[in-house]
């Protein structure tokens, strides 16, 4: 049995466009997010990625079955793997006396690549790899 098969439902093309649009929606508030994350100084309210959470959340169920699905799954996913690293790596940021944390510039600068490659993904109208 192929465990990579997933199962696809049959869903109007308004509620494909619909998905779509939410998921750019989600996308820049993300971009927003991680843009701020790497340019020191710029950070974005964490209000916004609230906002883009809450929408990956409530949406995500609208959109299974869909290979909109991997989106919303992937930008939850990235959130939180980047959310574990910065605690993880807090010590590393007390260590510097609060002024400079070379792992959360890592962490910033993957975080902001994984939502750029979602939303080359997108508008290519291609599934993420769960």
């Amino acid at each position: 049995m192929n465990d990579d098969i997933v199962e696809v439902r049959a869903v109007d093309q308004a509620t494909l466009d619909g998905l779509q649009a939410w998921g750019w929606v989600s996308y820049i508030l993300h971009l927003l997010v991680a843009i701020g994350a790497v340019i020191p100084g710029a950070q974005i309210s964490v209000l916004v990625l609230v906002v883009a959470l809450v929408i990956d959340l409530v949406k995500r169920s609208d959109a299974r079955g869909t290979w909109h699905e991997s989106h919303f799954s992937w930008r939850l996913r990235s959130v939180i793997w980047a959310g574990v690293l910065y605690v993880v790596t807090f010590p590393f940021f007390l260590l510097g006396l609060f002024l400079f944390n070379p792992a959360w510039v890592l962490i910033s600068i993957w975080f902001l690549y994984r939502i750029v490659r979602g939303m080359i993904a997108m508008n290519k109208y291609e599934p993420l790899p769960q």
